[in-house]
C-alpha cells in the first residue's frame, strides 16, 4: 500500500514538472521506441481510429500493491497496453504524496489508470474528485474489492483496458474526517469503497501478519488469495474481540446507540477480498450505506461472519442498516479504523459525507 510521506511534497513538485514535460512530448510525438519505459517515461503508439474519452493516459503503478504483485505483473500489463494501442506515460511511485503531486500536475485531458488495490485508488482521489479527470483501474492489490464489485479480475488486463474506451460514469465518493489533535483541526481522506470500525479494522491489522501460503506438515502449501488471507486474519482477530459502545446517526437520525462489534460505512458492496458486507450498495446511486452489528460474543460473531459469507446477514436481528448522505460515529473509547483497508489507528469519532457523482469513472460495469 502507498504510505503518506509529507516530507516528499517538495520532491513531488519537481517530479510533477517532469511529468508535465513528458506529456508535452507525448502530445507532439506519437511514435517512438518500444523499449521498456521508466517511471515518468512516455510510450506513444500510432493513433487509432477508435475515439477515446481522453487524450492520453497516465498509468500510476503502485509496484508494492498486493505484496509486490503489481510490480511482478507490470510486463504483462505493459504488453496489453501496447496491444490495445493506448498512448500512456508510466508514473511509478512508492509514496502517496509523490503520486498525488504528479497526478495533480497532469495536463487537462489526461486520464489516470490506477494499478494496484483499493488503497492505491483512494490515495489518488484528492486529485480527481470534482476535477472531471477520468479514472480507470487495473486491480492488482490484496483485496481489490471496489474493482471486484464491478466484475474486474486481477490479471484480466484485456477486459480492464477495454472499459477505458467507453464514456465515463459519475461515481460517488466518501469524504471522511476525524480529529487531528486538540482544537478544531481535522484529518481528511477520500474513499471509493468504504470503511470499517471495530472488528473489521482489527482484522485489517491482523491481515499484515497473514501468511502468503498455507503450511502443510511444515511444508509450504498453496498460496492464499486475498479472500483466504482475510479469513485467516478474521479467525485470528476473534481471540482479541473487543466490543465498545457507539452512537451512530444517519442524516441526523439515530440509528443505533449501544454496544457494537463493528460498523461499516460503504459506497461499494464488499471488503476483505470478497465479504459482501453491504450487498445493496451502489457507487452510482447517490447514497451511502451503513451496516452495523450489535453486541455479540465470539461464537455470535463467528455465526455472523458465516451469515455474511452467505449474504444472509441483513436479515439477522443483530444487524442494523440504513442509507443516507451523512454519517456520524461517536465511540465511548478509541476504536480501530480502516479506510479502504488502510489503518489510521484508533479513533473515538468519525464523520462521513457522500459526494454524489464526484469522480468520472471509466471502469464501470
Amino acid at each position: 500500500m502507498l504510505v503518506l510521506i509529507a516530507s516528499q511534497h517538495i520532491t513531488g513538485a519537481y517530479k510533477a514538472l517532469a511529468v508535465q514535460a513528458s506529456f508535452a512530448m507525448l502530445d507532439v510525438e506519437m511514435s517512438g521506441s518500444r523499449s521498456a519505459p521508466r517511471s515518468g517515461s512516455s510510450r506513444p503508439v500510432p493513433s487509432q481510429p477508435t475515439a477515446l474519452p481522453f487524450e492520453s493516459l497516465a498509468v500510476v503503478l503502485n509496484a508494492q500493491a498486493g505484496r509486490g504483485l503489481a510490480g511482478r505483473e507490470w510486463p504483462r500489463l505493459e504488453a496489453a497496453l501496447a496491444a490495445a494501442h493506448l498512448p500512456y506515460t508510466l508514473l511509478e511511485v512508492g509514496a502517496a504524496a509523490l503520486a498525488l503531486a504528479q497526478v495533480s500536475a497532469l495536463p487537462g485531458g489526461v486520464a489516470v489508470l490506477a494499478v494496484g488495490g483499493d488503497g492505491t485508488v483512494s490515495n489518488l482521489l484528492p486529485a480527481l474528485v470534482g476535477t472531471g479527470r477520468r479514472l480507470g483501474v487495473v486491480p492488482l492489490g490484496t483485496g481489490n474489492d471496489f474493482a471486484g464489485m464491478l466484475g474486474l479480475k486481477p490479471g484480466d488486463f484485456a477486459a480492464a483496458l477495454a472499459r477505458l474506451s467507453r464514456p465515463p460514469h459519475a461515481a460517488d465518493a466518501l469524504r471522511v474526517t476525524w480529529p487531528a489533535g486538540p482544537g478544531s483541526l481535522r484529518s481528511e481522506r477520500w474513499l471509493l469503497n468504504g470503511l470499517g470500525m471495530g472488528f473489521d479494522a482489527q482484522v485489517a491489522a491482523r491481515l499484515t501478519q497473514a501468511p502468503a501460503r498455507l503450511s502443510v506438515l511444515g511444508l509450504p502449501g498453496p498460496r492464499l488469495p486475498g479472500f483466504g488471507r482475510y479469513l485467516w486474519a478474521a479467525l485470528s482477530a476473534l481471540r482479541g474481540l473487543q466490543v465498545g459502545g457507539v452512537e451512530v446517526r444517519v442524516d441526523g437520525e439515530l440509528l443505533h446507540a449501544g454496544p457494537s462489534c463493528l460498523v461499516a460505512v460503504m459506497n461499494g458492496t464488499r471488503y476483505g477480498g470478497g465479504f459482501r458486507i453491504s450487498p445493496h450498495s451502489s457507487a452510482f446511486d447517490g447514497q451511502l450505506n451503513v451496516v452495523l452489528g450489535a453486541r455479540v460474543g465470539r461464537l455470535g460473531l463467528l455465526s455472523l461472519m458465516l451469515a455474511v459469507l452467505r449474504v444472509r446477514h441483513l436479515a439477522d436481528s443483530r444487524v442494523r442498516q440504513a442509507q443516507g448522505g451523512r454519517v456520524t460515529l461517536r465511540w465511548e473509547r478509541p476504536t480501530p479504523v480502516h479506510l479502504d483497508g488502510e489503518l489510521i489507528g484508533a479513533q473515538t469519532e468519525l464523520d462521513v459525507e457522500l459526494r454524489p457523482g464526484a469522480v468520472q469513472f471509466l471502469s464501470w460495469q
